[in-house]
């Protein structure tokens, strides 16, 4: 029988939330050790104290990725206002997938479109095989995936895999950051520049509590609050 997007959601509709992401972050299904086995293990810092929330990374990422209005792979966050005027400061932070190793919403896809690509350890969406069930957007801890508006498939940033990465080139938000704030490359190489940032300072990553080893390291801007 075909598996169709109604089929799915009467007939196990409810599972996702009611068994809740935690307890799916931390089952027995792991990608770690494949992905150690693979030829690369793409991960991302972010510089929370070089960003100046100008969004160009967002603006880069949506006219490379044909991003439509209204959705987005890559948000950047402003915090409140510190200080009073005219000495009033902000916190910039980055919101998209992390490419958890443990990925919940890999986990939970009942027809395989979520997947990690055991090459580059990116995690990713087979348009054409998402039916829209919606599993991954309620499993995601981190809420960064969404539904295309035209595709009607599940989205979200993939480090430009099919794009930028795909022509050699850097994702477009790292190329695109005027203050460097971003650094991509290989956690399987000891020698990368991104293992290089991360030994060299006080990074954190969010929600590791779950178990979902995510990749995305940010270095934390002292003036805020970290959110985990």
């Amino acid at each position: 029988m075909a598996c169709s997007r109604r089929n799915l959601l009467l007939g196990a509709g409810a599972v996702i939330f009611t068994t809740g992401v935690s307890k799916v972050a931390l089952g027995k299904k792991s990608l770690v050790a494949t992905q150690e086995d693979g030829d690369k293990r793409y991960g991302m810092v972010f510089d929370e104290t070089a960003c100046i929330g100008c969004t160009a990374c967002t603006d880069a990422c949506r006219e490379t990725n044909n991003v439509p209005e209204g959705v987005s792979r890559l948000t950047i966050e402003r915090s409140a206002p510190m200080g009073e005027y005219p000495d009033v400061d902000y916190t910039f932070t980055r919101v998209s997938c992390q490419h958890c190793d443990n990925a919940p919403c890999v986990t939970v896809c009942p027809t395989g479109a979520s997947y990690v690509d055991l090459k580059t350890g990116i995690v990713d969406v087979h348009g054409d095989k998402c039916v829209g069930c919606g599993y991954c957007l309620a499993a995601c801890p981190y809420k960064v995936r969404f539904f295309h508006p035209e595709t009607k498939s599940a989205d979200k940033c993939n480090f430009c895999r099919d794009t930028n990465l795909k022509a050699g080139k850097l994702p477009a938000c790292v190329e695109s950051c005027p203050t460097k704030a971003l650094t991509f490359g290989d956690l399987n190489d000891p020698t990368s520049e991104i293992n290089k940032v991360i030994a060299s300072n006080a990074v954190y990553r969010s929600k590791v509590a779950l178990g979902t080893e995510p990749k995305l390291y940010k270095v934390a801007d002292t003036k805020g609050e970290i959110k985990r």
